[in-house]
């Protein structure tokens, strides 16, 4: 079970962007995460006649490894730790270590 998934409000803890907050888009693999607005870097594009796209400087979100970022706890408003917990009929949900609420996905 992914600690943190599609759709979760993370937070940057090192690196160039720390401390910027986000929702993480997708997971290119197991370990990298595509986070929305955070590791924003320049890249050169040639232009394509044939896809219809023109040439220049194109800003792209880049993966960041999921160690670099916690999940964003609302109610405390700091970054948090995923605890998994096992429910009476043997389902598994993610908790906040924390305070030990359950995350809404």
């Amino acid at each position: 079970m992914n600690k943190i998934r599609k759709g979760d409000e993370v937070i940057v803890l090192t690196g160039r962007d720390k401390g910027k907050r986000g929702v993480v888009a997708s997971r290119v693999d197991a370990d990298h995460l595509i986070v929305d607005g955070v590791n924003v870097v320049k890249k050169h594009a040639k232009p394509n006649p044939m896809k219809g796209t023109t040439g220049g400087v194109v800003d792209k979100t880049m993966p960041i490894h999921q160690s670099n970022v916690a999940i964003f706890n609302a109610a405390s408003g700091k970054a948090d730790r995923v605890g998994i917990k096992l429910l009476d009929d043997g389902k598994k949900v993610r908790v906040y270590k924390s305070t030990g609420e359950e995350i809404k996905a």
